[in-house]
């Protein structure tokens, strides 16, 4: 651990504040951001207590959305009041966003009536769109600008064209045509149009567009940021890449943990409380134990099948397991194409041809192996079994699998939280019924 972090700790821990105090004052913004990321929740909260009145604010800027909830949590929305005025309406949405109905409400009504709108507009977008995300348009060029004049508005604003990764140029009705790179602005001369310098072709978003997909979109396009329109393709506001960044790490951390069938966690793993860890786990565990019941039910129809032949018990695991594994795959494949924008919902037979396909040959492969192993440690007739219930089961896991994705995103749902218990349940008892099916028509069991 750091030297300053060590300085923090030691003065907490014996509960010298005053020394605690007077240590913050000589960090910078970003030696005390790190310090609240590395200790839990109630002791950030007294290190930010002790922060000056001007350090507060850029320090509670810089921290990420669920800490900041965290620590609105522990303090109070009273202290967090004056702080969260000072921040941009985009954060102070995220925030919002992040916190119980009655904090949230409490802390926009700390907001002066007259400063409330830019938040409020925001709010107004649907949860997970472009609109609830984007950035407040501070500078932007107009169809009739020169050079000169653009820069004579640009300093009046108290900032520096080389501050700004592009900046939007709209027509006086807001009509977006198109962006400028400052280092163009630089380069032209001050009678220059910047209509005849501009990028005519930008990476655009609109205001109900997943931003998800914008934000993957941005990163792949290789701009710097991506103005954001409304349906009349009026600028309304902007995604930067900055921003972009955060959400594709935040949607692929989610996405992995609910893959693995449990819910994000919002903190640093080892910041985490046990409780708030088996909290993000035991919604799932439930649903999963709840479908398990099918598999259950399927054993029982089939209970008469494994009395007579014993030996078919032991394969169960085998057969479920890989089955499950092979829609599971399957499924976050086509989770992955679908956030990339590699599949779309009109490909779905596409996926469902390419994925029985995958599914025959794998379970090919399988089935050899497992005859083999079940034939030389049992008798040949279980090793047909086995290795035929694998060549069928596979190609419809796989094929569930693929499709399931897609059925999600059709009904509007995120295919990462809804594919993983459908594919758990549906793979265990279709292969049970596959496998109990083989097994009678085989053995010739009654």
């Amino acid at each position: 651990m750091v030297d300053f972090q060590n300085q923090i700790r030691e003065p907490l821990q014996a509960g010298d504040l005053q020394g605690l105090a007077e240590t913050l004052h000589t960090l910078d913004t970003a030696e005390v951001v790190e310090v609240i990321d590395a200790l839990p929740t109630n002791e950030a909260a007294i290190v930010f207590r002790l922060l000056h009145k001007g350090d507060a604010a850029p320090v509670f800027d810089s921290l990420d959305t669920a800490t900041q909830a965290d620590l609105v949590d522990e303090l109070g929305h009273g202290a967090i009041t004056e702080v969260f005025a000072t921040i941009d309406p985009d954060e102070q949405a995220r925030l919002l966003d992040e916190l119980p109905a009655r904090v949230a409400k409490r802390l926009v009504s700390s907001i002066d009536v007259t400063e409330r709108g830019p938040v409020m507009a925001l709010l107004g977008y649907p949860a997970g769109s472009v609109g609830r995300h984007m950035s407040p348009t501070r500078v932007r060029a107009y169809a009739d600008d020169t050079v000169a004049s653009l820069a004579t508005r640009i300093n009046a604003e108290d900032v520096h064209i080389a501050d700004f990764a592009a900046i939007p140029v709209i027509t006086r009705d807001r009509i977006l045509l198109g962006t400028l790179d400052p280092a163009d602005v630089w380069r032209s001369a001050p009678d220059t149009i910047v209509t005849d310098i501009m990028h005519v072709d930008p990476i655009v978003a609109t205001t109900n567009e997943d931003v998800e997909q914008a934000s993957r979109q941005l990163l792949d396009s290789g701009d710097l940021l991506a103005p954001v329109v409304d349906s009349e393709h009026r600028l309304v506001g902007l995604l930067p890449i900055t921003d972009a960044a955060k959400i594709d790490k935040e949607a692929v951390a989610e996405d992995q943990a609910r893959a693995g069938a449990s819910e994000p966690l919002r903190r640093p793993y080892l910041l985490t409380p046990v409780r708030k860890i088996a909290r993000s786990r035991i919604v799932w565990l439930l649903v999963l134990a709840i479908s398990a019941v099918l598999t259950v039910n399927v054993l029982e129809l089939y209970e008469a099948t494994l009395e007579q032949q014993v030996a078919l018990a032991l394969f169960i695991p085998l057969l479920t397991g890989i089955g499950g594994n092979t829609g599971s795959q399957a499924a976050t494949t086509v989770t992955r194409a679908l956030a990339m924008g590699e599949v779309r919902l009109r490909d779905a037979a596409r996926v469902a041809f390419k994925e029985v396909r995958t599914g025959l040959m794998l379970g090919a492969i399988l089935a050899v192996l497992a005859f083999t192993v079940a034939s030389l440690v049992y008798e040949v007739p279980i090793g047909i079994v086995i290795g035929l219930t694998i060549i069928i089961n596979l190609p419809i896991a796989a094929t569930v699998g693929g499709i399931i994705p897609l059925v999600a995103r059709a009904c509007k749902v995120d295919p990462a939280v809804f594919s993983t218990p459908f594919i758990s349940t549906f793979c265990d008892a279709s292969g049970l019924m596959i496998y109990f099916t083989v097994a009678i028509s085989v053995l010739g069991l009654g």
